[in-house]
C-alpha cells in the first residue's frame, strides 16, 4: 500500500452539484431556486424568528414580568440541619466556612437559618440572615446568633 494509490471507499464520497452552469447543464435557469421571492435572489438570509412575513411569534406574546436586578439569593438551612451536623460533627460554633466545608452549602452562598425543626443543644451560628422563630430557637437554649 502506498499513499498515492489511497482512494476513499465507494460510495463514501459524494461530488456537489454545481448549479448555474448553462441550460446544458440541466441545473441552468434558476438554479433550484426555483422563481422570484427572497430566497431566490443572491445574499438571501432569514432573520431570527421570521415567519414568512406573519407576525412572529415572539411579537404575538405579550411581554410581561421583572427581574429585579439587586434581588439577595439565600440558601436554606433549617435548624434540623443544623443540630444534626452539629452532633455528627460534635461541634458547638456553626460558620459558612464550616458549612462549605462540609457539602451542605456551596462557595459564596449566602446563608439563612430557618426555623424548622427542633434544637436540643446550644450552639453558636454565624449566618446572613435568620427567621424570627430560628432566632428565638437558639437563644432560648442559651445560644448566640451573628447576623454577618
Amino acid at each position: 500500500m502506498k499513499l498515492h494509490t489511497l482512494k476513499p471507499s465507494v460510495g463514501s464520497t459524494k461530488t456537489s452539484t454545481r448549479v448555474g452552469r448553462g441550460s446544458g447543464s440541466g441545473k441552468g435557469g434558476t438554479s433550484t431556486r426555483g422563481h422570484k421571492g427572497a430566497k431566490s435572489r443572491s445574499g438571501y438570509s432569514s432573520k431570527r424568528g421570521f415567519e414568512g412575513g406573519q407576525m412572529p411569534l415572539q411579537r404575538r406574546l405579550p411581554k410581561f414580568g421583572f427581574k429585579n436586578p439587586f434581588r439577595v439569593e439565600y440558601k436554606a438551612v433549617n435548624l434540623y440541619t443544623l443540630e444534626q451536623f452539629a452532633e455528627e460533627k460534635k461541634i458547638t460554633e456553626i460558620t459558612p466556612e464550616v458549612l462549605q466545608a462540609n457539602g451542605i452549602v456551596g462557595k459564596g452562598d449566602r446563608i439563612k437559618v430557618l426555623g424548622s425543626g427542633e434544637l436540643k443543644i446550644k450552639i453558636t451560628v454565624h449566618a446572613h440572615a435568620f427567621s424570627t422563630t430560628a432566632k428565638s430557637s437558639i437563644e432560648a437554649l442559651g445560644g448566640t446568633v451573628t447576623v454577618l
